[in-house]
């Protein structure tokens, strides 16, 4: 191994074309440049044990850099990142000061991220009312696509659109030929404005399935009418895919994302006060958990990504308890890929039925591409990963900037051993990040993304 990184890695079951087979990758310049048979005397030779796999791409990060980086930044984001066999994210346009609307806070964006990148890091502009007919300078400037809000962020200087904004955003997206993002949830069904006491079951009635349901046909309808391609996240209502399922067979241009804590934690283990667990829309009950599950095995889903989206622990904390006043978003970049390999393996749902919806599913979303493949001519992004080894989260012990984690304490199956980063050695366990060569992806135009375009 130099300096550079390996020039092959070699393992018994390798992640390629949807199953496992033994194979080499060779490796040149941080580009795959073959695979071909098993050799035992590569460079690094992954342990039977272990599995290689492609590097997870996650499309919904908040590394909250420039302005609040006490939040998260791109240090510590990116560290998480590596540690959970992520080579690629996207970064979403707030809760960074300023937030990305402008080609001038895209700027002071890239600039605070430099030199901190260990993974490579591409980034979202944010659709608002102030923005709305500019928003082909900000495609210009490099962004992958934009994000909506249909209800209040929580971020005053993000606002969000009403219907007939949306309809424009979509249109002018469309244009673009870009996507638009959404965050679907239904202000006129959200009942949770001041405190609302301890109790999760407070908290998940305020903010009911009929909010995702309502915002999410809100945007099949402004899709339908203007062509534009759109992308509802963090889905959590499972009741509401019916509704995408008839969108897509009359041709509606729509995917949708769930996330880990969706697919694995319940509603009724919530314990009272435990703000840790708090985000928009709400972890709902198993019955309806079992409805996403149903989404991700026929299609529906098109990815599982994070929506990592930290804070302080004040925050979190604020009200001592109250799930009304405490802020709300799991952090989960580091913790993805077990926690919902653990509870697919509970369903008997094998490894490679899911990390398509962690690698492909997320990139496409994001325009990036043949990532999230081990394909030749693609980068070298790779993850060894164990998985029937058993571990128990330590939140402070992650990475984040913020220990914080609804997963603390959980007894997880699957461990990442290590990740490389255009064919360099980038994490490894035990021993932390190893390198910072990530890259920014700025995309040159809606649809092509291109590393370090100026």
């Amino acid at each position: 191994m130099t300096g550079s990184g390996p020039a092959a890695i070699a393992a018994r079951r390798v992640h390629l074309s949807g199953g496992w087979r033994p194979a080499t990758v060779r490796i040149d310049d941080g580009v795959i440049a073959a695979i071909e048979p098993f050799d035992e005397g590569a460079e690094v030779v992954v342990p039977d044990e272990a599995v290689l796999l492609p590097g997870l791409v996650d499309s919904h990060v908040h590394l909250d850099e420039p302005g609040r980086t006490e939040w998260e930044g791109f240090a510590t984001g990116t560290a998480a990142a590596a540690a959970g066999g992520v080579t690629t994210l996207l970064d979403m346009p707030l809760n960074s000061v300023p937030v990305t609307t402008t080609p001038a806070a895209l700027a002071a964006k890239r600039a605070a991220a430099a030199g901190k990148l260990a993974v490579d890091v591409g980034y979202w502009g944010g659709a608002v009312p102030e923005n709305l007919g500019a928003l082909g300078e900000l495609a210009a400037a490099g962004v992958v696509g934009f994000k909506c809000f249909l209800s209040p962020s929580g971020i005053d200087e993000f606002g969000h659109l009403t219907p007939a904004q949306l309809y424009d955003a979509l249109a002018e997206i469309a244009a673009l030929d870009s996507v638009l993002i959404v965050h679907a949830e239904d202000p006129a069904h959200l009942h949770d404005a001041g405190p609302l006491g301890r109790r999760y079951a407070d908290f998940l009635a305020s903010r009911p399935p009929a909010s995702e349901e309502a915002a999410i046909r809100a945007v099949i309808d402004a899709a339908r009418a203007t062509g534009g391609r759109a992308h509802i996240v963090h889905v959590s209502d499972g009741a509401a895919l019916g509704a995408v399922r008839a969108a897509r067979a009359e041709g509606v241009r729509l995917t949708v994302e769930t996330c880990p804590h969706y697919l694995t934690l319940r509603a009724e283990d919530v314990p009272d006060g435990a703000a840790a667990f708090k985000c928009c829309p709400p972890i709902r009950d198993a019955a309806n958990q079992d409805l996403l599950w149903a989404g991700v095995l026929d299609g529906t889903i098109d990815a599982i990504v994070s929506d990592h989206s930290p804070s302080t622990r004040e925050l979190k904390e604020q009200g001592n308890g109250d799930f009304g006043l405490a802020w709300g978003g799991i952090s989960g970049l580091q913790t993805g890929l077990p926690a919902v390999w653990t509870e697919a393996r509970r369903r008997g749902i094998p490894l490679e039925r899911i990390l398509p919806l962690l690698t492909e599913g997320p990139a496409r979303i994001g325009g990036l591409g043949g990532r999230g493949r081990i394909a030749v001519g693609e980068p070298a992004h790779l993850a060894v990963f164990l998985p029937d080894e058993s571990f128990r989260v330590r939140a402070a012990e992650l990475e984040y900037r913020n220990k914080l984690s609804p997963w603390d304490g959980a007894a997880l199956k699957g461990l990442v051993e290590a990740t490389y980063v255009h064919g360099r050695l980038a994490y490894r366990r035990g021993v932390g990040v190893t390198s910072r060569h990530g890259r920014e992806i700025v995309a040159t135009s809606a649809r092509v993304a291109a590393e370090g375009a100026p």
